[in-house]
């Protein structure tokens, strides 16, 4: 399974729109255009299409982490005052 693969199948299961899945990179401090990530979901015969690399589903899923759980900084802090009270 290709990693174009991976972020095609994670797009429809979390239902994520393109513009979803630029704001999720740019929450790993990752920029990518829309239409450098729609090349990703083409079909691999279309002209257009470019393969998914390593870099680019790292920080993805990194921006999933951020996106459903916050920055890690704040689960700190959040973790130090649910054992304090």
């Amino acid at each position: 399974m290709s990693n174009n693969d991976i972020l095609k199948k994670l797009r429809v299961a979390l239902k994520l729109k393109s513009e979803d899945i630029q704001k999720i990179l740019e929450l790993s401090d990752f920029r990518v255009s829309l239409s450098e990530l729609n090349s990703f979901f083409r079909n691999e015969e279309h002209p257009n299409y470019k393969e998914c690399g390593d870099q680019i589903l790292r920080n993805f899923l990194n921006g999933l982490i951020i996106h459903y759980r916050g920055p890690r900084e704040e689960r700190v802090k959040e973790n130090n005052a649910k054992n304090k009270a």
